[in-house]
């Protein structure tokens, strides 16, 4: 009776601390995500499966944008990051959006922050309800000077809780010793000595702009060197199948336009059954590639505007 009523108290904890967490109520981030039909955390952010983002590591961004696009999702993408390193992070979007300083609003934001156990700037508000899998996604509107949201400490706890990054529309300090956070990656504007100066925390796991993007809480996001891919939810699986699709169909292409088998218009083309049946011979040979049916090759080319 005792581990049932503690369990039930760790449900309700778990809830209210993500109703304060949000500034949005949970049926309006189902709402916003309403196309989502998979497993959500306690707030009402969509939960993409671990093996989703792992594999999502491995396509190209290009041609996930293309899926995107194809589909009519135009404001998703943004370039122009400088970053820790090379190394390429995804992970479902917990968002923050951050506006100019007001005494008046950020006395009570931080008055009412205190009051639901908060501690610290509200910086470091978005980095407490971290859990594994998650990318850390602010609006910091570009500040550079004053705008370091993010040092070695804060990034320190922001990867401990959830083995990725950030992905800031700001800046971030710190640079040489985060470059020792084996496994992080940071996407910022650019980076500054300054301290936060002059900015509040306005929205968390809300709705936010990231350049010329819309991105929304639990949105896949696939950060590279080339730019960044916020994929909404409920297109995370359609954008990653066929993503890998297009890696193994290049391979085999450029394979048969070597050889002479095909040409670059057959490869390029709608396939007939024989380009069909010599790619699923083709691609037994490359376990490393996955698998796939018949079914699965058809549905795929039949959606082909790639």
């Amino acid at each position: 009776m005792k581990l049932k009523f503690a369990l039930l108290f760790l449900v309700i904890s778990i809830s209210v601390n993500s109703l304060f967490a949000q500034t949005i109520s949970k049926e309006e981030l189902i709402f916003l995500t309403s196309e989502w039909k998979g497993e959500r955390f306690p707030d009402g952010r969509p939960k993409i499966p671990d093996d989703l983002l792992e594999r999502a590591k491995h396509i190209m961004i290009d041609d996930a944008w293309t899926v995107l696009k194809n589909e009519g999702y135009l404001n998703q993408y943004e370039g122009g990051w400088k970053t820790v390193n090379d190394s390429t992070i995804t992970g479902r979007a917990v968002t923050a959006m951050y506006m100019p300083s007001r005494p008046d609003v950020e006395k009570n934001i931080k008055d009412r922050g205190a009051k639901q156990g908060r501690k610290g700037n509200t910086n470091a508000w978005p980095i407490d309800i971290l859990t594994k899998g998650d990318l850390y996604i602010a609006d910091a509107f570009g500040k550079i000077s004053g705008g370091g949201i993010m040092g070695a400490t804060l990034a320190t706890s922001i990867y401990s809780k959830s083995g990725t990054g950030v992905v800031f529309d700001g800046a971030a300090r710190d640079l040489v010793e985060i470059k020792n956070i084996k496994g992080f990656n940071a996407f910022v504007r650019d980076f500054h000595p300054s301290f936060t100066e002059e900015m509040v925390l306005m929205g968390l796991n809300s709705p936010i702009r990231i350049g010329g993007a819309m991105v929304l809480p639990g949105d896949l996001v696939i950060a590279t060197i080339e730019g960044v891919l916020f994929v909404p939810a409920h297109m995370a699986e359609q954008v990653v199948s066929t993503s890998e699709f297009v890696t193994r169909k290049d391979q085999f292409g450029f394979e048969m336009v070597k050889s002479g088998k095909y040409s670059t218009g057959e490869i390029d083309s709608q396939w007939n059954d024989q380009i069909k049946t010599d790619f699923l011979k083709w691609l037994e040979k490359h376990p490393e590639l996955g698998k796939m049916t018949r079914a699965e090759l058809d549905k795929v080319m039949s959606k082909r505007t790639w």
